[in-house]
């Protein structure tokens, strides 16, 4: 195996707990559960040579396997997705050229996005995330989050070269205006999908935890913290509204964009 995606998933999440198992009803009036949806969105990446679900919790498994999914129990332990990666692959006994984490609250992640990130660490990145613009709606979406107390989106601050200087719940940069709609927004939405090799899973491992990732509650900025390298990706949408799955409140949001696309 030389390319496979992970989809860590846990039960005991502290802002939404049972969230993989959630429902969300597509055009035809179907519900699929979170974990379902974006397990049929890993599936629909080509080139990939293996998709499991990784879990430590005996109710998503079973869910997965009932609807075809590969499943890989992990550690209790594991603290966020990444490391859930690196147990899941030491478990799995195998070693990939490329290990892709695609984290079960996105079920609307384009398949393109993760192409581009196989193709980057490919061409000699030890890990890639895919950015995107923010456009003036979502970017007022995001700041309507922040005004209300809920955590929305991820932003990400990137140097000239494309590599991630910072990555926050807050919307950063700071400009404190409101955007129009032909204008162009300077901030970027973080898209929660990764691509490591497994030399970069493994130095995330030895560092271990750091305290701008208990801080914030994200994970990729345990690399930053040592030095790792990280390159972010500009990726397109190309039509497609892109929102994951952080609150009760965006249940109604991906709904809609899976009837107004016409998504099963």
């Amino acid at each position: 195996m030389e390319r496979v995606i992970l989809i860590p998933a846990r039960y005991a999440s502290t802002r939404y707990p049972g969230k993989p198992l959630v429902g969300l009803r597509g055009a035809s009036g179907v519900t699929r559960s979170l974990i379902e949806r974006s397990w049929r969105a890993a599936c629909g990446v080509e080139g990939v040579d293996a998709v499991y679900v990784a879990t430590d919790d005996a109710r998503i498994a079973e869910a997965a396997e009932g609807f075809g999914a590969q499943v890989v129990m992990t550690s209790e332990s594991c603290a966020n997705g990444t490391e859930r990666c690196a147990d899941a692959i030491a478990r799995l006994g195998i070693a990939p050229k490329v290990v892709v984490n695609l984290q079960g609250d996105a079920p609307l992640t384009p398949a393109w996005f993760v192409s581009a990130l196989i193709e980057a660490v490919e061409n000699g990145a030890q890990m890639a995330t895919p950015v995107l613009r923010l456009t003036p709606d979502t970017h007022a979406r995001f700041m309507e989050d922040r005004r209300a107390g809920r955590v929305g989106g991820t932003t990400a601050v990137m140097d000239a070269g494309g590599r991630a200087l910072y990555f926050s719940k807050e919307v950063l940069p700071y400009t404190g205006r409101v955007y129009g709609a032909e204008e162009q927004v300077p901030a970027f939405h973080h898209v929660g999908v990764y691509a490591y090799t497994p030399d970069a899973l493994a130095a995330y491992m030895a560092a271990g935890p750091c305290a701008l990732e208990n801080l914030e509650g994200l994970e990729q900025l345990r690399f930053l913290y040592n030095g790792l390298p990280v390159t972010c990706v500009e990726v397109e949408a190309e039509g497609r509204e892109f929102w994951e799955l952080n609150n009760p409140e965006d249940v109604a949001r991906i709904e809609a964009v899976l009837q107004r696309e016409g998504w099963e």
